[in-house]
């Protein structure tokens, strides 16, 4: 057969566009991917990868080898975060976002059965919980009941859980650590006042739980995985400090009849019958086998070692930040994550806008994740923070990154956060829901100066103004309509 583009034409326009891709290793991009920097383990992962890769995940009995792949994976898992636990199973799912729509989904269908009720349950969060669970709730048609959370500490408070419950809940989910700050919210706590009345707990660990075991200190900290009384699944990327490709992560429960239940099966038509774990039918393996390798490669005493070299860079850079007039370290993150805002302590000449300072460190070659502020369901204010998350890599350039992170701090001390136009931000709050077409939007989009066409790849100071000061159901489609017309 006569091929279009030989193999060397089609690599070779591939290697043109991943050129303007951030880096995706060597430590200079703090969000999204997660570099152990160990020499072979992504070819490993990639032949391991390669070998599976005509399999259909859709049937474990025609292809076995899936089965044994994802047993391993799930008994790994246990081992690690369900110790001493009898009944614990699981299944591997597509990535954090899949474990946690099937754990919402699984604690819907529980809270059905065991009330006889057939109308919509309610889920309950805190206000620094993953956006997936936001999602959840959508998707699978529950009530969302957002907790806030101690503004200088940004943990879930269980007297605030306790106060949130009601017959209608089905499940409480709680983060280890939450995305934004790196708080780890007190799962032992809140698992005690939910099981006075009878609510489960799902323990969000999609991105520490894979770290927390061996970090420093764990052996003195409450337990927050599986083996505190109450809490009845949990979620763990493998494709976050897993160090896989994306997307494998594991979810766990506690017993079986509530595993169980995140399945579906239908024997209601001509053709095969249909039995899926997970959202997808078809799927790949390649991301497990890829995990499985890894894990295997590596072993508890592996992810141990990287882990202490997270530890080491993390308390490394928070002495660095904390040395920087005008920025502060929210709370008292635990694990990998760091989250970095105004020090209001400080006099305002000598006080850093977050947002300026990422967009001042993108300048000098590394990228963060500059997060929006937020009012909380009971007034508070979580403060705009910029965001770092923190792999083994890490520690190699954590000299070289600290003096980036000063350098930007100087260059932009006393310049004043950016702020959404006010005339703008008062025509937007006059904006009806059905007024937000496609066409609209591009329209106002143009209005504030952004072109879909070219990115985000400018100071993005600006634009978060923006998503603070605009109603939400104004931001999302927005935001909506920029990264459609981006992809159109």
């Amino acid at each position: 057969m006569q091929f279009e583009h030989s193999a060397q034409e089609i690599l070779s326009r591939l290697d043109e566009l991943r050129a303007a891709d951030a880096p995706t290793s060597g430590g200079h991009l703090l969000s999204y991917v997660y570099d152990p920097g160990v020499a072979g383990l992504d070819d490993l992962a990639g032949a391991a990868a390669r070998k599976v890769q005509s399999l259909n995940g859709l049937d474990p009995t025609t292809f076995p080898s899936v089965a044994t792949l994802e047993r391993d994976l799930v008994a790994l898992a246990r081992s690690v975060l369900a110790e001493g636990v009898d009944g614990v199973v699981g299944s591997v799912t597509s990535g954090g976002t899949e474990s946690c729509l099937l754990a919402v989904k699984s604690a819907r269908d529980s809270w059905r059965a065991a009330t006889g009720r057939d109308d919509r349950p309610t889920l309950v969060i805190g206000s620094t919980a993953h956006a997936a669970f936001v999602k959840a709730a959508h998707y699978l048609d529950l009530r969302l009941r957002v907790v806030p959370v101690d503004p200088d500490t940004c943990r879930l408070r269980p007297e605030s859980v306790a106060a949130a419950l009601d017959e209608s809940v089905a499940l409480v989910v709680a983060s280890t650590p939450s995305y934004p700050h790196g708080a780890l919210d007190p799962v032992d706590e809140i698992a005690e006042v939910c099981a006075e009345q009878g609510v489960p707990v799902h323990v969000d660990g999609c991105i520490g739980a894979w770290v927390l075991p061996w970090w420093p200190g764990a052996e003195d900290r409450p337990a927050w995985d599986l083996r505190v009384p109450g809490v009845a699944s949990l979620s763990v990327d493998l494709h976050k400090y897993g160090y896989a490709p994306k997307g494998v992560s594991v979810l766990l429960y506690r017993d079986r009849d509530r595993h169980r239940r995140q399945w579906f099966a239908t024997s209601a038509w001509p053709g095969y019958a249909v039995v899926n774990p997970t959202m997808l039918g078809s799927r790949t393996v390649m991301p497990v086998a890829a995990g499985w390798a890894v894990s295997r490669a590596l072993g508890r005493s592996g992810f141990a070692e990287l882990t202490g070299r997270i530890a080491r860079a993390a308390e490394q850079l928070r002495k660095s930040v904390d040395a920087i007039d005008g920025l502060r370290v929210v709370g008292d993150p635990v694990g990998p994550l760091l989250a970095v805002a105004t020090d209001e302590g400080a006099a305002p000449e000598g006080r850093v806008d977050p947002h300026r300072w990422a967009d001042a460190v993108k300048d000098l070659g590394w990228t963060l994740q500059p997060q929006p502020g937020r009012t909380q369901p009971d007034g508070t204010r979580l403060p705009r923070t910029t965001h770092l998350t923190i792999t083994p890599v890490t520690e190699s350039v954590v000299v070289e990154l600290a003096d980036a992170l000063t350098a930007a701090a100087d260059t932009v001390r006393a310049v004043p956060g950016a702020q959404a136009p006010a005339d703008f931000v008062a025509a937007a709050r006059q904006i009806r829901p059905e007024d937000l077409t496609s066409e609209n939007c591009a329209a106002v989009l143009s209005m504030v100066g952004l072109d879909p066409a070219a990115g985000l790849g400018g100071p993005m100071a600006e634009l978060l103004a923006l998503i603070e000061a605009l109603p939400e159901p104004v931001a999302e489609r927005l935001l909506v309509e920029f990264l459609a017309r981006f992809m159109d």
